[in-house]
């Protein structure tokens, strides 16, 4: 009898994300195990309980997911993962790590952006100027990280002007690969920073506004607006959640918008075809460079 497919799911916070359940799931997982509360240093003990409970004909339906909400841990997690595998002897599984879902928001955010950029504008992120604002969380790290790798002067801003650039300097050191320049800058400055944008990524808290009326108005070169926010108000005014490169009210540059619901079918399309991927049995380390490849297949359907 095959043996069920099982992911184990580590997460450094007190429960799983239930979105996260549901997703492994739908893509065919038979069993769904949760590690809560796990440390950095749990993660080779943990691994290689997992690696030699199987043969490895076993392990090909065998699976790590990593989760939480920093960004920072799951990458440092995934890498512990990695380095914990015994792959001379077939000891190893994929692991994909999509902390609060922040890896597969951004990229399907960024490559529909790319998309309404080519079939609106007849142009790419290349040499555009891009402002990912509430842009210190997950999403916005990732989203500013995958912008700046395809060519964009891409600016992290921020309610404080230090942490916002104390952000970036990370994003740069340690996913930068010496690719990226993002810049941190002071939410007070959008007024100037607006004038000069060509994209806005959308990425605070849920219910709060940080893209006014006014600065909308106020952006002469704005192209593609994105807002990850589905909790009115919406991040961006003009632009609702259900928007899908809508003209953006009262943008006098010819602005699209694309809302959290647009946003959210590719994300759910990338997460489920990782998922899926990782049932295939040819042991992978999946993340967010990952999951904008997917996002890209995605949005050219």
């Amino acid at each position: 009898m095959d043996k069920p497919f099982i992911l184990h799911m580590f997460t450094p916070e007190k429960n799983l994300s239930p979105f996260d359940v549901n997703m492994g799931l739908d893509a065919g997982w038979d069993a769904l195990i949760p590690y809560l509360n796990i440390e950095l240093g749990e993660i080779t003990a943990l691994v290689q309980d997992v690696i030699f409970s199987r043969k490895p004909k076993g392990l090909k339906r065998t699976g790590i997911f990593i989760g939480g909400r920093d960004v920072k841990m799951a990458m440092d997690m995934l890498a512990a993962a990695k380095a914990s595998m015994v792959p001379d002897f077939g000891f190893q599984v994929s692991a994909f790590a999509d902390p609060s879902g922040s890896f597969t928001t951004a990229a399907a955010m960024v490559a529909m952006v790319e998309r309404e950029l080519k079939q609106r504008f007849d142009t790419d992120l290349a040499g555009k100027n891009v402002l990912a604002l509430g842009g210190t969380g997950p999403v916005g790290q990732i989203a500013a990280v995958l912008a700046a790798k395809a060519g964009a002067n891409v600016k992290i801003v921020g309610r404080q002007l230090e942490k916002a650039q104390r952000v970036a300097d990370s994003c740069n050191e340690a996913y930068g690969n010496g690719e990226t320049a993002i810049a941190g800058e002071a939410d007070a400055n959008k007024g100037e920073l607006i004038k000069t944008a060509d994209v806005v990524f959308a990425t605070a808290a849920a219910g709060i506004e940080v893209l006014s009326a006014e600065l909308v108005a106020a952006g002469p070169q704005l192209k593609v607006a994105a807002d990850v926010n589905a909790v009115p108000p919406p991040g961006i005014a003009g632009l609702e959640a259900h928007h899908k490169g809508t003209p953006i009210a009262g943008s006098k540059s010819g602005a699209v918008g694309i809302g959290a619901l647009a946003i959210g079918v590719i994300k759910y399309k990338a997460q489920q075809r990782l998922l899926e991927r990782m049932r295939e049995g040819n042991p992978e380390f999946l993340a967010y460079h990952d999951a904008f490849a997917v996002a890209r297949e995605a949005v050219r359907e």
